[in-house]
């Protein structure tokens, strides 16, 4: 598609890229190749974006270019420079003449943009602008239909004649400029303005003089016409349009495509009801956007012909339409319409629309003015100029709602009517529950300033007629307490062995052996010998001490969970806490581990609580003579602790022989001939152990003591977890004795602490001590 006019291309630029593209193939340049070649880079590029802006698929502009003659090469030498292109960054131009352009293009756009932003920035849209600014509404012409059977023939549109029967023929002709075509080798047929059906008819009477009887009955040669290709018109635009101009449109184009390429009336200025349409200087149809914005209707949506004129009026009288509404939006108002005809434009009101009247601000010739509008004098409301109409929401209150909850059957909202007095409500309701608390229900009513008042009712003299029923009003809310409600949750507690031990909610005539079933029964250590239960002190408490604050009871049950004749008829009070003793030596069983060079190593529960390491040790079977008693290691709770199995071997009862508890752990391992050597030296090594060597040799033997090794604090960890220090006396160290297994450490030494006294504070300190060293002396001089 082509525009015309330099002006048209800057204000057109964008929406309009399309068309540009269109030019490419629709060119009357030789060679399409060399047009390719011819240009610029930033031209394909402006070409390319321009043309997905305006919506069409790449597959309907080669449909164009076959249309009109251009090869699938022609095409694809197109194709593969926009895909060039598009990995090619883009670069600015530097022809002062594209600059130029540029610059003219964005001062139309922008001129355009700030229109499209003072519509955004109204309070409500204008009705029907989203019509021609929807990316996904078109109303691009279907190229592919059939030909419809009035479309006129005019120059560039391409017939295809068939000839078929007893001879086989094909026709691909172009109306000439002069609007004639040309066949075989006779006289041109004039063509131009008759519909498909008259072209047919006086085509066939000339192919006559080449096929004789052609489309007589009988003759057994027959001919059938269509269109093509179609051609191309320019159709205008002016009024009040978003951008107005000339554009080349398909021939099967209606007043909708044109509207919607030139991007619709202008939304603060022109008309959606008064577009006309110009043919031969003459208005042919006046197209109201609303018909078919409302209905559907596309009576008025004709197709256009080349060099016609479509033209946007402004509009006239425009009103706004706020609140509930379906469709709030400003809304154009023709003569003769009223306020009821826009409601219908708009929906009509939403379902909690306030429909008593509406609320209207109006301009006057000096300000403005509120004008209430009643129901009734809606439909012959006349609407004005810049009328704006708003429709309020109804209020959130309820004008007969009475309110009732508690202990009564179905508590919930009833209306006044239906309920008006105390009693009425309750029989709605369906009568008390039996726990109700009868001697006081209260109302809670609104007082005509909206203050909350109660009102206490004694419901056991209302049901039984012995006061006045209450009459209730608006917004009134009962309420109806029960016992339950009324007090602490009631509950008894069982504890010890049973198998659920837990809180269970009191219930009357509950005994102790109904709350040991609720508890799952005895667990297996249980002794139904020794119950107790614990009751809270109430009022009686003159059989108790003074220091007494709970009563205690116990029972006996048997297996049976049967007690004595007096005890059964014992009942369990609420809060009551029952106690359910273990068997005096039940208990869980009891292991320890005991690994390494033993006959018998692994897990062994412990006998009774007075077992202890060496028995344990003689009930895995003794010692192998590979054990290595020094690097035993005893653990307890996740800890090391230093025990001396020989010593305790040796004497039973030494103190080390410790009881065993649930999870000791010892392992006894074999004898190590390793030493480490860790810590503050110059090489921290595994070395062998040599009964003959020191501490001190040790140490040696990885490298010495480094500069910060701490030396008076060298200790040794043995195997067993014991630990020994190097001890000091008159200048002399006396490192501990090496063992197999141990762990020599040598730590680092502490950073020294500096002096907290600043450098004048000591100066000030020693001054100090000077001048009183001078007053000692002078004292001593005198005596």
């Amino acid at each position: 598609m082509h525009l015309i006019g330099t002006k048209k291309r800057s204000v057109l630029g964008q929406t309009m890229g399309l068309f540009i593209l269109f030019h490419l193939f629709t060119s009357t340049t030789p060679a399409f190749a060399q047009k390719v070649s011819e240009l610029t880079d930033e031209q394909v590029r402006q070409f390319v974006g321009q043309a997905k802006n305006s919506g069409l698929s790449e597959t309907q502009i080669e449909q164009v270019a076959a249309s009109r003659g251009y090869t699938p090469t022609d095409v694809k030498k197109m194709r593969e420079r926009i895909n060039a292109l598009e990995r090619t960054p883009a670069q600015t131009p530097s022809m002062p003449a594209q600059v130029g352009r540029e610059q003219s293009d964005k001062a139309a756009l922008s001129t355009v943009s700030a229109s499209r932003e003072d519509t955004v920035r109204r309070q409500s849209p204008v009705f029907g602008t989203s019509l021609f600014s929807s990316a996904n509404l078109t109303f691009e012409p279907n190229l592919r239909i059939p030909t419809p059977r009035n479309y006129q023939i005019g120059p560039e549109d391409e017939l295809i004649i068939d000839v078929y029967g007893n001879a086989q023929q094909n026709y691909r002709v172009k109306v000439s400029p002069e609007g004639a075509i040309k066949l075989e080798n006779l006289s041109p047929v004039y063509v131009n303005g008759l519909t498909i059906e008259q072209a047919e008819q006086r085509i066939v009477g000339r192919l006559r003089q080449v096929y004789s009887g052609l489309n007589a009955k009988g003759s057994g040669v027959f001919a059938t016409i269509s269109l093509g290709s179609i051609r191309s018109i320019k159709v205008t635009l002016l009024g009040q349009v978003v951008q107005p101009g000339t554009y080349t449109l398909s021939s099967l184009a209606t007043v909708f495509n044109a509207l919607y390429v030139a991007g619709g009336p202008d939304p603060d200025r022109g008309s959606f009801r008064d577009i006309r349409v110009y043919r031969g200087n003459r208005l042919i149809r006046t197209l109201d956007v609303y018909d078919f914005l409302l209905r559907a209707d596309q009576k008025d949506n004709i197709r256009l012909q080349d060099q016609d004129i479509v033209f946007v009026n402004h509009y006239d009288t425009r009103i706004e339409l706020t609140g509930e509404v379906k469709q709030p939006a400003i809304y154009e108002v023709r003569s003769g319409e009223l306020l009821k005809n826009v409601l219908a434009f708009a929906g009509g009101l939403t379902d909690k629309a306030y429909a008593a009247s509406m609320t209207l601000h109006r301009n006057t010739a000096k300000e403005r003015q509120i004008v209430t509008i009643p129901s009734a004098d809606i439909p012959s409301f006349v609407p004005q100029r810049g009328d704006v109409y708003s429709v309020g929401a109804i209020l959130n209150r309820y004008e007969n709602r009475v309110t009732i909850s508690g202990a009564v059957f179905r508590p919930g909202v009833y209306a006044l009517q239906n309920s008006p007095t105390l009693r009425q409500l309750l029989a709605t309701a369906e009568g008390l529950r039996e726990d109700a608390f009868l001697n006081r229900a209260t109302i809670r009513r609104l007082r005509d300033n909206l203050d909350p008042e109660l009102i206490a009712v004694d419901l056991g003299k209302l049901m039984r007629g012995e006061i006045n029923d209450i009459s209730l009003q608006r917004e009134d809310v009962v309420s109806v307490a029960s016992y339950g409600e009324l007090r602490e949750r009631r509950t008894v507690r069982i504890h010890g062995a049973v198998n659920k031990p837990n809180v269970f909610d009191y219930a009357d005539s509950m005994s102790v052996a109904s709350l040991i079933i609720l508890a799952g029964g005895f667990s297996d250590g249980a002794t139904s010998t020794r119950i107790e239960i614990a009751r809270r002190v109430r009022k009686d408490t003159s059989d108790l001490p003074g220091n007494q604050s709970i009563r205690l009871f116990q029972f006996e049950l048997n297996d049976q969970l049967k007690l004595t004749e007096a005890d059964a008829r014992f009942v369990l009070f609420p809060f009551d806490e029952v106690f359910v003793r273990t068997l005096p030596r039940y208990e869980f069983q009891k292991s320890v581990t005991i690994t390494g060079e033993i006959p018998y190593p692994g897990q062994y529960p412990i006998r009774d609580k007075s077992e202890r390491i060496t028995e344990l040790i003689a009930r895995a079977g003794g010692l192998r003579p590979e054990a290595y008693l020094k690097a035993t290691r005893f653990v307890r709770n996740g800890e090391l602790i230093s025990v001396d199995i020989q010593e305790i071997i040796n004497r039973p009862s030494d103190t080390g022989n410790l009881l065993l508890l649930k999870g000791d752990s010892i392992h006894i391992p074999r004898k190590t001939e390793l030493v480490r050597i860790r810590g503050e030296v110059l090489n921290p090594a595994v070395i062998d152990f040599n009964q003959s060597r020191s501490i001190k040799s040790y140490i040696s033997g990885s490298g010495g003591f480094t500069s910060k090794a701490f030396r008076k604090k060298v200790y040794v960890v043995y195997a067993n977890g014991n630990v020994k220090r190097t001890k000091e006396f008159l200048g002399l160290r006396f490192y501990p004795n090496p063992e197999p297994g141990m762990d020599i450490m040598v730590p680092v030494r502490p950073p020294r602490s500096e002096s907290k006294l600043s450098a004048p504070e000591r100066v000030a300190v020693m001054t100090g001590i000077t001048s009183l060293a001078a007053v000692v002396l002078t004292i001593i001089r005198l005596f």
